[in-house]
């Protein structure tokens, strides 16, 4: 490992996502560093990876049983060298700081990728919100908010929705924030239509990810149209990432959450999409009870003890991981190329392992990296900041036509980055060298801050 590498992990070194995040950028920008000798000089990585900002604070709150609660609250604000921090809040038991500090490290890249003027920043907190009623999460947004009011703003920062965290909690923060400063601001995205949120917002993750899939294989001259295909997790990104693929012709053949994955043969036409969102979106159920509505498909629970997720064992061209950190494995990614596998497109943060990464891109297949690929959902939450500050709505084929834009220059952006390199189709060299570029960049300009 390099200095700089081994110096940010001594800080920390209890925090191995974070770390994996930093490692997987070091090792790429260091034909940029050699370059660059300046970079060095000013010290620019240690400076990237460390947050501008971390903030933790107390959470009280009282459930229906009268029964004070305790949680903790995060916001990880990251880097601001292009614009405010943007990124999502997560609620889930499993947030920490190290969950937390990669997703904005992330972040940083990703909003630096979508040509929009947007930092980087994350946060959220181990609040479940599973199986609470809407007054208790509204309880927690409020309390939520109270603390994080002060550390937020429209110029400043302005978080969006993640998991756990959809139009409901955003609702419940907004109005809080509202009622706190006395202003009505574009200060959260991801809000209601009526009150100053963008269309396409839920579906951008989904709906970019299929774009810049497309942007990769049009440089192999092939395209979606019946190309079987694999998605894991079934929230909205996964969703709009199956709706996506219809509309470009391909199949999707399997959804999954938790506790387990679905597998249809026959494939997931728009009528069974509309009763996953509804399973989903409205009734908060299991994949599992797809199979109740149709039968011919199958249903597998995960057991921790596998080594692998079987998920990933279907024959299938292309492979959409779209639910959490670190869900393919080196031996999950033997399996997608064994079975014929020659595209994985990211819709979730980092879902494949550094060894699973190594399998995609010494294979030469066509992987795109999270940072790249899912940076739809934060181009149309830039688009969101925009149209508040305008005071103004795009209607739906105006902001779909911005976000397919922007999908495709960030693909033009990871190919130029990748080439001038010498790497030529690496997308994870060319998204991580094309985000650091611009950021460090900017740090640069700015003085030492």
């Amino acid at each position: 490992m390099s200095e700089e590498l081994n110096r940010i992990i001594d800080k920390d070194p209890e925090q191995k996502e974070f770390h994996q995040a930093v490692k997987e950028v070091v090792e790429t920008v260091q034909p940029v560093l050699d370059r660059n000798p300046e970079y060095r000089q000013a010290r620019v990585l240690e400076r990237i990876a460390e947050p501008e900002r971390t903030i933790m604070f107390r959470v009280s709150w009282m459930d229906d049983a009268g029964k004070v609660q305790v949680n903790r609250g995060f916001r990880i604000e990251m880097n601001s060298a292009i614009g405010p921090y943007k990124g999502g809040l997560r609620f889930h038991p499993s947030v920490n700081l190290s969950i937390l500090k990669f997703l904005a490290f992330e972040q940083v890249f990703k909003n630096a990728l979508t040509t929009l003027p947007m930092g980087g920043g994350k946060g959220g907190s181990d609040f479940d919100p599973k199986g609470k009623s809407d007054a208790e999460v509204m309880r927690f947004c409020q309390s939520f908010m109270a603390e994080l009011f002060r550390h937020i703003g429209p110029n400043t920062d302005v978080p969006a929705g993640d998991i756990g965290v959809g139009g409901r909690e955003i609702g419940f923060l907004f109005g809080m924030y509202k009622k706190l400063t006395n202003e009505f601001s574009g200060v959260l995205t991801g809000k209601g239509l009526g009150w100053g949120g963008s269309l396409i917002r839920p579906e951008a993750t989904g709906y970019g990810s299929v774009y810049f899939a497309a942007e990769m294989l049009a440089t192999r001259n092939d395209s979606l149209e019946g190309k079987t295909c694999l998605v894991s997790g079934a929230g909205n990104v996964a969703q709009y990432t199956v709706e996506k693929i219809l509309d470009l012709g391909g199949r999707v053949v399997t959804l999954s959450d938790s506790a387990g994955f679905i597998h249809d043969e026959q494939g997931i036409d728009r009528e069974k999409l509309a009763h996953v969102m509804t399973l989903k979106n409205v009734k908060r159920g299991r994949i599992k009870a797809y199979v109740d509505a149709y039968p011919d498909a199958s249903y597998t629970a995960f057991d921790s003890a596998m080594d692998h997720n079987p998920l990933w064992d279907i024959k299938a061209d292309c492979a959409f991981p779209s639910a959490t950190q670190n869900e393919i494995n080196q031996k999950d990614a033997t399996n997608l190329l064994k079975n014929g596998v020659s595209l994985v497109c990211e819709g979730a943060n980092m879902p494949s392992t550094p060894e699973a990464v190594d399998i995609f891109v010494d294979n030469k297949i066509l992987y795109a990296p999270g940072k790249a690929a899912n940076a739809g959902g934060v181009a149309v939450s830039g688009l969101e900041m925009s149209q508040n500050s305008m005071r103004i709505n795009w209607p739906r084929e105006e902001v779909d036509k911005r976000l397919h834009h922007i999908m495709k220059s960030i693909h033009t952006s990871c190919t130029d980055a990748a080439a001038e390199y010498g790497q030529p189709g690496n997308y994870v060299a060319g998204a991580n060298i094309a985000g650091f570029v611009k950021v460090v960049n900017a740090m640069l300009d700015q003085g030492l801050v």
